[in-house]
């Protein structure tokens, strides 16, 4: 038995006398990671040479750690299927034993779902018709669809052994244990050895990708064509396939693989200079780093084709589970009208439906010049022309492509344009590029490879080098600097005068390379830095990096101000620019427009917040500044409860500790930085916790309304929510408590009664099949019962809230009956199954929904009106 620390959040468990080796977490381009150390490999048996790796995956107890996604487990299980051969018919390693994925009875659901939807996307006709694709395309895509998975879409249980580890030790192989010991950890144990593995990923750490990209400068010019990657899935020194373009000084990406944000601080660009993206499908290599784009203050635009961004949708709420309509909240959503020019802001987007596994687009863009047009091509994940002819039917009842539609579809992939970067991976679901041989474009060039390019290939097209550029339309000139300072200092101060803006946005532009120092500790400040391009990091009085600047942040400012020493290192992350102001020409604006009161005490509270983890990553100066505007600063004595309003309002710690608990059992002590009141932001539902002051303790409130539609904060409060949820879980038996009560004495007695019925089916083990039926059956007639007398009420009382709590309960009965119904579900190894989920259901609806009708139901006197109370 053996255990590996690859990179954080991954480690490898090897017990090879079983049989066993284990991927322990699921960061993005993990399989890149193992190859690169050697634990996939590639042998030969039997004249068959494939892929070595892992056969069982532990997941994560969260599906986010420290902002990023930990549970990305669609290439992993991919390689154990197919490069290693376990579910071909007829190879070698096909033993007939399922993969093993391991984890919480949550994240298995999840991970089900997501896994589901990454295989398939939109999985009828219905959902294709609902995304707006006409009924004949609709029943057309879902012959392609039945065609790539071999005649039949089979669920993830069918491919993948999925076994829940709740609180006992679970046998996965002969002699083989696991066991949850807390939160994110585990004991592997086998012969009389154990092995702990630890999922959790500190603080100060991210996720890493496998490979390193360097530094590089690249100009903004009127239109063109960045490359961000042109490797796969399985390249271990280069992105995945994706582009950015560049149209009047805006950037678009083109796709947000793994690890984009790395790449563009390769390229000196920040995630907040970014206009939006452009997606193509919702296969992890093009998906991975959507949610690093909620890395900032405001919402990107996303523009896709509407059945391409349903299919997102549904895999990203599977993976994450998030509701319906969420996603609306972290990006400013654009669908595009397929087959047609669609405009940007005068960049013109076509996207062009691809046949492929997953709903998929191709993208033609195109912008006027010289009375003409100039254009790129985004071929991703297009198919072999041959594999193409294969699919197609000559029966219209068989499953297949068209004749009609794969003569289209092909003709338009070769029509001819500027700059074309196609697909050339190869295999059932990628292209060719002995098909583009004869393709006049002006430019081609070939990507989505893990090899280098043949020599045919060669002839053919060029290869799409990190960082290099394509310049469609050249800049005339360079204003983007101005423009650029002249709009972070309006932000900035909103009441100056133009005039006087214009004076500061005028002085010199400073460049620097990675790695230089701009600022350092404990020297003088002559000059301030308002960052314009790039990226910048300060650093504490020990040399750690603590958070990221990027467009907006001025630097040096109070130091400058107050003519003290610089309190810390500023140092640039990539290449850079910034702009330039002598500290005493700021002095002279600020003396003048009687601003320093406002900046200092503004300074202060930002300082305050800006180092936390919660606000210390991609909020602008201007959002700090308003946040700090708005928030209050309280003390406690110790001793005092530190509870937040029942209204939407979130707590900070600024000095001192704070304590969370619920019914008396400890969750966690706070820190300085630490926050509460989340549940009260995100779902307006009152506080979950009971927050009270261990030392004297001072900490600021921060109206909901300040922070809720800001998505790197919307995302980093719906991350801390989930682990104490997690957390609440675990060490909260199913057990009446006042905290439950829904505030009226007929509903909450059924409720009494529900909660009694899961306790004692939770308890149940050992009992005749018969007996779990019959228990279940008096659960759901009980929760139909409870669900429907709570509707009444609420119905009576006009609760606002009401679709959404009918909403959640259909959804619970129907999972629960459908439970049930299963061949599997009455059986002794699926009851923790059942009673996990009914434990998760239960905590879930009681502590988030019931939880805004107290509130409600208290404002009108406790009672509702309906005759049956």
């Amino acid at each position: 038995m053996e255990k590996i620390r690859i990179a954080p959040g991954l480690q490898w468990v090897s017990i090879p006398e079983a049989g066993l080796y284990i991927q322990c977490g699921c960061p993005a381009d993990s399989c890149k990671h193992l190859m690169k150390r050697g634990l996939i490999g590639s042998v030969e048996r039997d004249g068959i040479r494939f892929e070595t790796g892992p056969n069982a995956i532990l997941l994560s107890d969260v599906p986010i750690q420290n902002g990023n996604l930990a549970n990305l487990a669609e290439f992993p299980v991919l390689q154990m299927l197919y490069r290693q051969g376990m579910i071909i018919p007829g190879h070698p390693n096909n033993t007939g034993q399922k993969p093993l994925l391991l984890g919480t009875e949550e994240q298995l659901q999840l991970q089900s779902e997501y896994i589901f939807r990454g295989n398939y996307g939109l999985t009828s006709i219905e959902e294709l018709m609902e995304a707006g694709v006409p009924d004949s395309l609709a029943r057309e895509m879902m012959s392609i669809k039945r065609t790539f998975a071999f005649g039949r879409i089979r669920m993830t249980d069918e491919l993948l052994d999925l076994r829940v580890i709740d609180d006992g030790e679970l046998e996965i192989r002969p002699g083989v244990f696991v066991k949850r010991t807390s939160f994110n950890i585990y004991e592997f144990s086998a012969g009389g050895k154990s092995i702990e593995v630890d999922l959790s990923v500190e603080a100060a750490e991210e996720f890493e990708p496998p490979y390193s990209l360097g530094f590089h400068r690249v100009s903004r010019e009127y239109f063109s064509i960045i490359h961000t990657g042109d490797g796969d899935g399985w390249n271990m020194s280069q992105p995945c396939m994706g582009s950015l373009v560049c149209f009047q000084e805006r950037l678009y990406l083109i796709d947000a693989g793994p690890y984009i944000v790395n790449a563009l601080v390769a390229l000196g660009i920040s995630v907040t200079d970014l206009e939006g993206v452009f997606q193509t499908h919702s296969h992890d290599d093009h998906f991975a780093g959507l949610t690093s784009l909620i890395r900032l203050d405001r919402r990107l635009k996303y523009f896709a084709a509407p059945y391409v961004r349903a299919s997102v949708e549904k895999k990203l709420s599977a993976l994450m589970g998030m509701r319906t309509g969420e996603f609306s909240q972290y990006f400013e959503v654009v669908d595009l009208v397929p087959e047609s020019w669609n405009d940007e802001r005068g960049l013109e987007v076509m996207p062009v439906y691809s046949p492929h596994p997953v709903e998929t687009t191709v993208f033609f863009f195109r912008a006027p010049w010289n009375g003409g047009y100039r254009t790129y091509a985004h071929l991703a994940d297009i198919i072999d022309f041959k594999v193409l002819r294969g699919f197609q039917k000559n029966d219209e009842t068989a499953d297949g492509i068209s004749d009609s539609l794969r003569t289209s579809y092909t003709k338009r992939l070769l029509e001819p344009v500027d700059v074309k970067k196609i697909d050339a991976g190869g295999g059932m679901i990628h292209g060719n590029a002995l098909d583009f041989k004869d393709d006049p474009s002006g430019s081609i060039f070939i990507s989505h490879k893990s090899s280098a390019l043949t020599q045919e290939e060669k002839q053919i097209g060029s290869s799409a080098t990190f960082g290099s550029t394509e310049v469609l339309i050249p800049a005339i000139r360079d204003p983007h600097a101005f423009r650029a300072a002249s709009r972070h200092l309006r932000e900035y101060f909103p009441d100056s005068s133009e005039h006087e803006l214009a004076q500061l946005a005028n002085c010199d532009i400073s460049s620097f390379n990675a790695g230089s120092i701009i600022v350092k500790q404990g020297s003088r400040v002559d000059n301030l830095y308002l960052v314009l391009d790039g990226v910048c990091e300060l650093m504490d009085s020990e040399g750690k990096a603590t958070f990221s600047l990027s467009g907006g942040a001025l630097i040096g400012e109070l130091a400058g101000l107050e003519g003290t020493p610089a309190p810390a290192t500023v140092r640039a992350a990539s290449f850079m620019t910034a702009l330039r102001i002598p500290t005493a020409m700021y002095e002279h604006f600020v003396r003048k427009n009687s601003l320093h009161d406002i900046i200092l005490l503004a300074s202060e509270n930002r300082r305050s917040i800006q180092r936390t983890r919660l606000f210390g990553d991609m909020v602008s100066f201007s959002v700090l500044n308003r946040i700090a505007q708005s928030m209050q600063r309280r003390t406690a004595i110790a001793g005092e409860s530190v509870r937040v309003a029942g209204t939407s309002e979130l707590a900070m710690l600024e000095q001192g500790s704070v304590s969370l608990s619920w019914g008396g059992v400890p969750m966690a002590t706070l820190k300085p930085g630490g926050f509460w009141g989340e549940v009260t932001v995100l779902h307006q539902a009152p506080g979950l916790f009971e927050a009270r002051a261990d030392l004297p303790s001072t900490y600021f409130l921060i109206p909901g309304e300040a922070i809720e539609n800001i998505p790197i904060v919307r995302w980093r409060l719906t991350e801390e929510f989930r682990k104490r949820l997690a957390w609440f879980r675990t060490a909260v038996r199913v057990a009446w408590n006042d905290e439950f009560a829904f505030g009226e004495s007929g509903v909450d007695e059924q409720r009494r009664l529900f909660f009694r019925g899961v306790r004692e089916y939770i308890a149940l083990r050992g009992e005749a099949k018969d007996d779990h039926a019959h228990r279940i059956h008096d659960l759901i007639e009980a929760a139909r019962r409870l669900f429907q007398q709570e509707e009444l009420f609420l119905q009576s009382s006009a609760y606002p809230g009401l679709e959404q709590h009918r909403t959640d309960h259909v959804r619970m009965l129907a999972q629960l009956s459908s439970v049930a119904a299963s061949p599997e579900g009455l059986r002794e190894s699926r009851h923790e199954t059942i009673g996990d989920f009914l434990k998760e259901w239960l905590f879930s609806h009681t502590m988030i929904e019931d939880r805004k009708v107290k509130p409600f139901i208290a404002e009108r006197g406790g009672r509702g009106n309906a005759k049956s109370m």
